[in-house]
């Protein structure tokens, strides 16, 4: 399929036969601040551009777009994977993850930082107003990536999970954006939504080992789940020690790889122990705005 790149107005835009697609006109990937005037300004013209067709080809473009820092070209490669086979193996697995964690991170820490504006400014003042129409537009983005991604999990991948490894990646990540919308919506639903599909993922784990970072991992963000927005710190810390406790003998037996990434998962959970051990001894309410380690 023929993808070409121009620009339009100062916007770079992909198009096929199907779509055209503004890379900053869609509701998560606005340019807030593109000029309204109606001044002519000179711009460059952008040649041309195939996407391939074949798979490997398509995960050889996704890695360049990784290095390039270009997340939202990967989303595009990685999904034209997936729709032509939506088997993955480990290695692409986790380049979709990259790609969606970077695309919803660059809207989550503003979206925080305005949160946290917001909370010490006056109301009723033009800055007020203000804050609440730009963080209204980030909460909206974020719904829009969250969206894109439930799609994605429960009409392609999950389904053709056919080994508890492939479930317990793809239900955290499921579960993980329905905390990642509960952050910005405190949705009643989205939180039912995200408790059941942790739980879910926790039941397949079993079969994992104790030291596997996809368990490591599930069991992180469950915690962060437990004590960020379900406020039940002592299931959250107590989830989080016995992960550790039954995981730090058996690191040794992984492979390089698996060690290196199981090693950084027990390192957030070990600050997010220490955090917390000092949190639950304190006053109530002296730990609200902490932010919370997750992968």
């Amino acid at each position: 399929m023929r993808i070409e790149v121009a620009e339009e107005s100062g916007r770079r835009v992909i198009r096929d036969a199907k779509l055209t697609v503004h890379l900053f006109r869609q509701p998560w990937k606005s340019n807030l601040f593109s000029p309204s005037c109606k001044k002519k300004t000179p711009t460059m013209t952008a040649p041309s551009f195939s996407l391939p067709a074949d798979r490997d080809s398509l995960i050889i473009l996704t890695k360049t777009a990784e290095q390039c820092e270009r997340y939202d070209e990967m989303l595009v490669c990685m999904k034209r994977v997936i729709r032509a086979s939506p088997v993955l193996n480990i290695e692409e697995k986790n380049l979709l993850s990259v790609a969606y964690k970077n695309v919803i991170g660059a809207r989550r820490a503003p979206f925080r930082t305005l949160a946290s504006v917001e909370q010490k400014s006056e109301r009723g003042n033009r800055q007020y107003d203000l804050l609440k129409e730009y963080k209204a537009r980030l909460e909206a983005e974020i719904g829009e990536i969250c969206a894109d991604i439930f799609e994605l999990l429960e009409k392609h991948l999950v389904p053709n999970a056919t080994d508890d490894e492939s479930k317990v990646f793809y239900l955290k990540m499921k579960a993980d954006y329905h905390r990642y919308f509960v952050e910005v919506n405190n949705s009643a639903e989205q939180t039912r939504l995200a408790l059941e599909t942790y739980t879910q993922a926790m039941s397949y784990s079993g079969c994992l080992p104790v030291s596997s970072p996809i368990r490591l991992g599930l069991a992180l963000n469950f915690s962060v789940f437990y004590y960020e927005i379900k406020k039940m710190p002592d299931v959250g810390y107590d989830l989080a020690k016995k992960t550790f406790e039954e995981a730090l003998p058996e690191l040794e037996r992984l492979n390089d790889d698996e060690y290196r990434e199981s090693a950084t998962i027990m390192s957030l959970l070990r600050e997010n122990l220490s955090t917390w051990s000092e949190a639950l001894q304190a006053p109530k309410g002296a730990d609200e705005g902490m932010a919370m380690e997750d992968c």
